[in-house]
């Protein structure tokens, strides 16, 4: 391993010794990252004098610390073009050919280059965030507190290598720098997100939650190099020269791998659906793992966020519950339509965001349920109450069905999110997304919608009879 690191370390002297020499990089990096911090130092100097005038200093002491992290992020999104040539920039260039025809292993190229796209925006974002605290400290006298210097300071350094690692994958992957330079758009948009809500935990104080943020990109930026190593092929790069979008193809191999060797619906749950429940033994044991720590989330939450004891009466409860069912009619076809379609919703919306963070924001709202379960639950018994009637009148009829469907919902959306990080050899990228999309629309359309149709059905025909009947007691 060492040694792998140190052949590794030879491509990134190379990388920065050449991107040093190009003043065309240097130059316009050096200058945005002496002119940006010079720029937040009169904001942060001007939103002082505004704020004394209304004696609102608090306004000021939040928005500062956004302003410092705001100049470390801003290296390195103008760096990010770094990254996105490392590859394919060198092979419009036809310069790569030599690099990859050396005795290198294909690990120890790509964290050399990985390493070298790194390292100058790192550079570039700690200079920034000394200029920045230089002036301000000379202007305005202000000094961070050492820990959230160090939680800034660490936010910079993940964020530049969940960025970078991302920005490396695609240049690797694709075969021109304009089509990098697009698909760059899918690492900015969501950084920009992820500013906004640190932005929020800063504005509202609340920065020991900034320690889990830089958990999540830690493990992200770990996938995301575990995504370039599995499918980083030199062979493949050298061979590879245009980039095609070949619908029917793609047609025929997800349906392909959707009907595998079933010729009938029965032979295919017989057969094809076990085969892939097989497969998710893992998937499924973390979503259950989810699904406990979401219940124990928002029984933790009854402390700080106590609902009134009078509103949790029994009472109370069977009357608005009654009252809720005539207003909304819920008692009908058009209910289990609008409660299935609900869930659906929330499962496609689950995975589509599953296959940008590897399956983990598909997870975190599956799980949502379970938290508000765990949060009621919690104030029930904090108030003195009696839980059980509670879970056996409105959650239980329909959860029998609604829960196992989470859960391998959520399988199905970690297992698609996690095929990018494994190795799938003798396949492309692509092909082995398909398979497992495949294998994602096998458990979707064989179990989810079905458990979710029949937890609609009773959730709007019998849990409201078992709610009335258990609550008018």
């Amino acid at each position: 391993m060492l040694n792998d690191l140190q052949l590794a370390l030879v491509i990134t002297r190379r990388e920065i010794r050449d991107t040093f020499r190009d003043w065309r990089i240097i130059f316009p990096i050096l200058v945005l990252t002496l002119i940006f911090p010079s720029l937040m130092n009169f904001t942060a100097r001007q939103a002082i004098r505004f704020v004394e005038q209304y004696d609102a200093p608090l306004v000021a002491d939040r928005m500062i610390p956004f302003l410092l992290m705001i100049v470390g992020f801003f290296p390195i999104s103008v760096s990010l073009v770094i990254a996105l040539e490392s590859f394919v920039g060198e092979k419009e260039r036809r310069s790569i050919e030599p690099l990859l025809c050396s005795p290198l292993s294909d690990a120890q190229l790509y964290l050399g280059k990985l390493l070298a796209a790194m390292i100058p925006p790192l550079l570039a974002s700690y200079m920034g965030i000394s200029v920045y605290l230089i002036g301000l400290y000379i202007q305005v006298g202000w000094t961070p507190e050492p820990i959230l210097l160090v939680q800034i300071i660490a936010l910079t350094t993940v964020q530049a290598i969940l960025m970078v690692s991302g920005a490396v994958v695609v240049s690797s992957q694709t075969t021109s720098v304009r089509a990098a330079n697009l698909l760059a758009s899918f690492i900015i948009i969501p950084m920009s997100f992820l500013i906004q809500g640190e932005a929020i935990i800063m504005f509202w104080a609340r920065y020991n939650i900034l320690w889990w943020a830089i958990l999540g990109q830690v493990l992200i930026a770990g996938l995301l190099v575990r995504t370039g190593l599995a499918y980083f092929n030199r062979e493949e790069m050298l061979g590879h020269e245009l980039d095609t979008l070949n619908f029917r193809w793609a047609g025929r191999r997800f349906l392909t791998s959707f009907q595998g060797s079933a010729r009938s619906i029965i032979a295919w749950y017989r057969t094809e659906l076990p085969t892939t429940l097989s497969q998710f033994k893992l998937p499924l044991l973390v979503s259950a793992i989810g699904l406990v720590i979401g219940i124990a989330a928002g029984a933790s939450l009854a402390d700080d966020f106590p609902i009134p004891a009078r509103l949790l009466t029994f009472d109370l409860l069977k009357n608005g519950f009654i009252e809720g069912l005539e207003v909304m009619r819920f008692h009908s076809a058009a209910g289990v339509g609008t409660v299935w379609l609900h869930n659906l919703r929330a499962a496609l919306i689950a995975s589509l965001l599953g296959v940008f963070s590897f399956g983990v924001l598909g997870l975190l709202i599956l799980i949502l349920p379970m938290v508000v379960i765990g949060y009621i639950t919690a104030n029930i018994v904090l108030s003195g109450g009696a839980p059980l009637p509670f879970l056996a009148a409105l959650v239980l009829p329909h959860g029998i069905f609604e829960i196992p469907a989470i859960l391998l919902a959520s399988a199905a959306i970690l297992n698609l999110g996690a095929t990018l990080t494994a190795p799938a050899h003798g396949k492309t990228i692509g092909e082995a997304w398909l398979v497992s999309l495949a294998k994602w629309g096998r458990v979707m359309l064989g179990l989810v919608l079905p458990l979710f149709l029949l937890a609609a059905i009773v959730e709007v025909y019998i849990t409201p009879l078992i709610a009335v009947m258990i609550l008018g007691k």
